[in-house]
């Protein structure tokens, strides 16, 4: 008996290798859309993305148009081809405004974006693109089945940009590009109001503006050295037990020092 089955079996593969073989080789789009039906069903997406990519150009119009894209969209997500995908969906949701599948497309549309999203030491632009879509869809479908997703993926993209505008700001600094530290740092502070890199901006914000100072030319020190002064005052004022507090004083105490010349 197990013999039997496994026959039948290896016969049963052989006929579905042979059918989907005929299916690619074959010039009618019904033929080829049963058999890439089949291979989606059976979750062989790798196979029935072939004949959906054959068949696609000639179903546009088609009644069962709409199942067929769906399909596809599906089949390249599931295959992690996310770019591909986040471009079908887009188009399905553009091309099927009433289908009974619009929120999920919109959905699985802007979550391919997400994929795409590089670590945050580089490029950011698929982030931002990702977090875009991911609104457009939270806005659209407040009452969304995706909706709690929607927003933890947006909310965890954000922490990414945010990451990357800190350091960014942050290279200045080591660099010893202080005065564009300076602004890098109030940008990100005015960006992201509750990040949780307020502290240590505060204070490389605060050192920039320092060394800017100890460095700076006769005609400038007084002025640098009284913004430095503002900077330490904010850190101070954000979180008076910071963790830079000693060797933010010893700063202090260095500019308090060196405006002493310039009240004479």
């Amino acid at each position: 008996m197990k013999k039997f089955l496994a026959l039948f079996a290896v016969v049963l593969f052989l006929s579905s290798c042979s059918e989907y073989q005929k299916a690619l080789k074959s010039e009618d789009v019904a033929v080829k859309f049963a058999s890439a039906t089949k291979m989606y069903e059976a979750k062989k997406y790798s196979k029935a993305i072939r004949l959906f990519e054959q068949i696609a150009p000639a179903y546009k119009g088609k009644p069962s148009a709409e199942k067929m894209f769906y399909m596809y969209s599906q089949s390249l997500y599931k295959t992690e081809q996310y770019y591909l995908a986040g471009y079908q969906f887009e188009s399905f949701v553009a091309s099927y405004p009433k289908s009974e599948k619009i929120e999920e497309a919109s959905f699985l549309g802007a979550k391919s974006f997400t994929f795409l999203s590089p670590v945050y030491s580089l490029d950011q632009t698929d982030t931002y693109k990702a977090v875009d879509k991911l609104q457009n869809y939270i806005d659209t479908y407040p009452e969304g089945q995706n909706f709690a997703e929607a927003n933890l993926l947006v909310k965890n993209l954000r922490e990414k940009l945010e990451k990357k505008a800190y350091e960014n700001a942050k290279i200045y600094n080591t660099i010893s590009d202080y005065k564009a530290a300076m602004v890098a740092f109030d940008n990100f502070i005015i960006n992201f109001p509750g990040t949780p890199y307020k502290e240590k901006a505060l204070y490389y914000k605060f050192d920039s503006a320092f060394l800017l100072a100890i460095n700076s030319i006769p005609s400038k020190m007084k002025e640098r050295l009284e913004n430095a002064k503002l900077a330490y005052i904010s850190l101070i004022k954000f979180k008076a037990d910071t963790e830079y507090k000693t060797k933010a004083d010893q700063m202090l105490a260095k500019i308090e020092k060196d405006l002493q010349q310039f009240s004479k």
